[in-house]
């Protein structure tokens, strides 16, 4: 597979918490579709036995890897977990996605081919050829409000900014301060795109179809929504702030 030899190893992370009817289907397809991948599952001690069948489908499969945690400290820190993991073994492109079925693995070829030209690769929903499928009004409208929000008080020309399907090469994750991410949920992706622009990476967008999961209960909520309002408004008003500095110090330099 060109868009992987080209790149180097690659590993896709996905966090778990009480996805028992969706991860055996998800890496079944994903290991099937990519042969060319390796996989890492973490866990945050899902109490329905999440972890335990990851296990399981691991011990069949050398590409698939299982990562436990000891309780369910959030997305953001699952992945940083997983990022972790990924840089000490040597894989040169790490990917995040979603364990409950709305990614699907054949989108992953796209986002690595254009891995290959830049530093970080978003799988959009909304640029052409993007789709959302049986998502509820009130979910499209949410989604679309929060890029909205984000795309004007940052400032970013990013569609998709809070998509959870999304591919670094291991040169942006050494870089960016890992440690000093607390974000969760949506704010959390928000937080590694504007980090990445913000540190000058090439930051590009392909398009992807979202399926809204069929089993499972999303881990969307209130107190996510709101983080991402207040942490995206304070960034935005640091970023003008510094923006003005700079305009003034010129103006007094002339």
């Amino acid at each position: 597979m060109d868009h992987v030899d080209a790149i180097g190893p690659v590993l896709v992370v996905v966090p778990t918490y009480n996805e028992r009817d969706n991860i055996g289907p998800l890496l079944t397809k994903l290991l099937a579709m990519t042969p060319a991948v390796d996989v890492l599952v973490v866990d945050d001690a899902s109490p329905d036995g999440t972890g335990e069948i990851a296990d399981a489908l691991a011990a069949s499969d050398e590409r698939a890897h299982v990562l436990h945690r000891e309780r369910k400290s959030g997305l953001g820190a699952a992945y940083v977990a997983g990022f972790r993991w990924g840089l000490a073994r040597g894989y040169a492109a790490l990917v995040e996605m979603d364990a409950d079925g709305s990614h699907d693995p054949g989108d992953l070829p796209r986002l690595l081919d254009a891995l290959r030209e830049h530093d970080v690769v978003l799988g959009s929903r909304y640029v052409p050829g993007g789709n959302v499928l049986n998502w509820p009004g009130h979910r499209r409208l949410l989604s679309r409000g929060g890029n909205v929000y984000s795309r004007m008080a940052l400032g970013v020309r990013i569609n998709d900014i809070t998509s959870g399907f999304r591919a670094y090469r291991r040169e942006v994750l050494d870089a960016l301060p890992l440690d000093e991410i607390a974000s969760q949920g949506y704010c959390f992706q928000i937080d590694l795109a504007w980090r990445s622009v913000t540190a000058g990476y090439s930051v590009a967008e392909v398009p992807i179809t979202f399926v809204e999961r069929e089993t499972g209960n999303s881990k969307m909520s209130g107190a996510i929504v709101r983080e991402a309002m207040l942490n995206v408004g304070v960034w935005g008003l640091r970023h003008r702030a510094t923006q003005l500095r700079g305009l003034l110090a010129r103006a007094v330099r002339r």
